[in-house]
């Protein structure tokens, strides 16, 4: 393990690096496929787009944004994020991407949401964590309910992708139901 920051079973988290430029990391955002339930491939992201973005969050306390590492391969599977943090509402949004293919669909998202949720509510002491979802995105509402989170609200036409609106999908969990559903660790 490469300096973790959370352990799973399965992987671990850490803190996005400089070397991570050199993987696979920056063609995640620039795959139509991959990001077509997000808001990037709008502009083309870069090496050099991503090594300014990762040297930047050394220097948010708004943002944790951590490398998702298969813990048999050591290999960058992708990301995980808790953005948006406001100390004064205890709040976060929470979000995700998978950029290996080979790493989807096998409960990963699983195990990297629950190490950062536990995180977020146990160490940050937040008290609310949300996300939002196109409504076409599937997966990412079935991981919402799965960590007990509730749809709060539609924010109607809120994305444009591929030459049409979508609504977006509001989930939220609170810390006490959090707890109640996977007790801590």
């Amino acid at each position: 393990m490469n300096n973790p920051f959370l352990i799973g079973n399965r992987l671990y988290l850490r803190g996005l690096e400089a070397s991570d430029v050199e993987g696979q990391y920056p063609t995640w955002l620039n795959n139509e496929i991959l990001t077509q339930y997000l808001e990037h491939h709008v502009y083309p992201y870069s090496k050099a787009s991503a090594l300014e973005y990762i040297h930047a969050l050394h220097h948010r306390s708004d943002m944790i944004m951590l490398a998702m590492i298969d813990r048999s391969s050591d290999r960058h599977i992708g990301n995980i994020t808790l953005s948006a943090i406001t100390q004064v509402h205890r709040s976060a949004e929470f979000s995700l991407l998978i950029g290996e293919p080979s790493a989807q669909g096998k409960g990963l998202a699983k195990e990297a949401s629950l190490l950062l949720l536990h995180h977020g509510f146990g160490t940050m002491n937040l008290n609310r964590i949300w996300c939002g979802t196109m409504d076409s995105n599937l997966s990412m509402q079935k991981l919402a309910v799965t960590l007990g989170m509730q749809q709060e609200g539609i924010k109607r036409q809120e994305v444009y992708k591929n030459g049409r609106y979508y609504d977006t999908l509001q989930y939220s969990i609170l810390k006490d139901e959090f707890y109640a559903k996977y007790p801590k660790i």
